[in-house]
């Protein structure tokens, strides 16, 4: 089982991510001591959104099809309205997700990220948090809403909103810690 400390976690996020769900995770899980890399789908700097406006530009580190999840223990999706509609379209980012499920890594969903588990196809049966706006989705996909901070489902992890961050990150590391979950394929 790694240790929170010997962790490689992958944050996935576009232009338009909620500034809070990508900072606070990524700078709180380096603080722990993983290395957090973020991929982006053209591998340049994205810039978030805060409040009613754009917010802050984060780095990247990778192009999202030019990563693999076997070189990491945990894959982070930070929400917002803009960033996971964006993203649930794109082929590579559903082919990592799953590859992410398939081989029973942690899977973390934030706000609107879970729009991307319902496209890769790994809701159906899971107990799972959203923001509000969205749980007819996860409903209709076959998960099991619950509206609670933070919830865990074998590994693959869900919050509503930016306030259940820290309860968020919690949740990660001890997933990570837990070591990979036995899942089947998507």
């Amino acid at each position: 089982m790694p240790r929170i400390e010997d962790a490689k976690i992958l944050m996935i996020a576009t232009n338009g991510f909620e500034q809070s769900e990508l900072e606070f995770p990524r700078d709180q899980l380096r603080a722990k001591g993983a290395t957090v890399h973020v991929a982006t789908l053209d591998g340049k700097p994205i810039t978030g959104w805060e409040g009613a406006n754009w917010g802050r530009e984060a780095e990247a580190d990778a192009e999202i099809s030019s990563v693999a999840s076997a070189d990491y223990d945990a894959l982070v999706i930070p929400g917002g309205q803009i960033n996971p509609d964006l993203l649930r379209v794109e082929i590579d980012v559903l082919k990592l997700v799953r590859d992410f499920h398939d081989t029973g890594k942690t899977i973390a969903a934030v706000c609107h990220a879970p729009w991307v588990l319902i496209e890769a196809g790994i809701v159906e049966g899971r107990e799972m948090t959203c923001y509000n706006s969205i749980k007819t989705d996860l409903k209709n996909a076959g998960a099991h809403y619950v509206d609670r901070e933070v919830v865990a489902d074998n590994g693959i992890v869900t919050s509503r909103k930016p306030d259940d961050l820290k309860a968020f990150v919690s949740k990660i590391v001890e997933e990570i810690e837990e070591g990979e979950h036995s899942r089947k394929a998507a």
